[in-house]
């Protein structure tokens, strides 16, 4: 498969990007609000299978276990917490880093909501297709340019700063999230392995079939 790597970006290259993400274009802002909302409809699913969750949500519940934090408000604690860490890799936030933390949130509960709960082989149909959706919802909204969420602005920072590929540092987070997670006390199951396996890969596959083949403006 093929590794997409990127080389040094300088700040010059980096300012008209940055500068962009807060004044969409209509055309930019519809693909970040699909890309965001297709996002949670495929992380709602994976709930819905019942299989085990994200391993960022590993995380969260394992932080929830050992504080008097909800997993909600420990979602929030971790993904400030990554935001902060952007400033360090010269990682900038946009528009679509605010409207992440919004819209994905709704659109799991509607899914969780909306859509009956799987039974039988339906779970891992649930789970592949909710996977599957995540990928392409990452490839949607990080090429709309209007700024990653925290977890995919640590991997196209990570990206940027050490020269590896999209799949390659996806995957090193999600593990690195997943066991942290599981050391806390979060939950596992064989939807969370198949979550950290499968979706650097197929970030990757989304962003090289839209014609990104870089970290670049990420």
């Amino acid at each position: 498969m093929l590794d997409i790597h990127v080389g040094h970006v300088t700040g010059d290259h980096l300012a008209p990007a940055a500068a962009s993400r807060w004044r969409p274009t209509p055309g930019r802002l519809f693909q970040l609000l699909v890309g965001l909302w297709l996002f949670g409809t495929g992380e709602g699913l994976i709930v819905l299978a019942g299989l085990g969750n994200s391993p960022w949500t590993v995380l969260a519940q394992g932080v929830s276990v050992q504080t008097p934090l909800s997993i909600g408000a420990a979602t929030i604690v971790i993904s400030a917490i990554v935001v902060a860490a952007w400033s360090v890799m010269r990682q900038a936030p946009g528009l679509g880093t605010v409207l992440n933390a919004v819209l994905v949130g709704i659109a799991i509960d509607v899914t969780i909501e909306v859509v009956p709960s799987p039974s039988g082989l339906w779970r891992a149909v649930a789970l592949l297709g909710g996977i599957g959706l995540v990928a392409l919802a990452s490839g949607l909204y990080l090429t709309a340019r209007l700024g990653p969420g925290p977890r995919d602005g640590l991997m196209t920072g990570l990206v940027r700063r050490t020269g590896r590929s999209f799949r390659a540092v996806r995957v090193t987070i999600e593990l690195s999230a997943l066991l942290i997670g599981a050391l806390l006390g979060g939950t596992v199951g064989i939807g969370t392995v198949a979550f950290a396996l499968l979706i650097g890969p197929g970030v990757q596959a989304m962003l090289g079939a839209m014609g990104q083949h870089g970290a670049e403006h990420l």
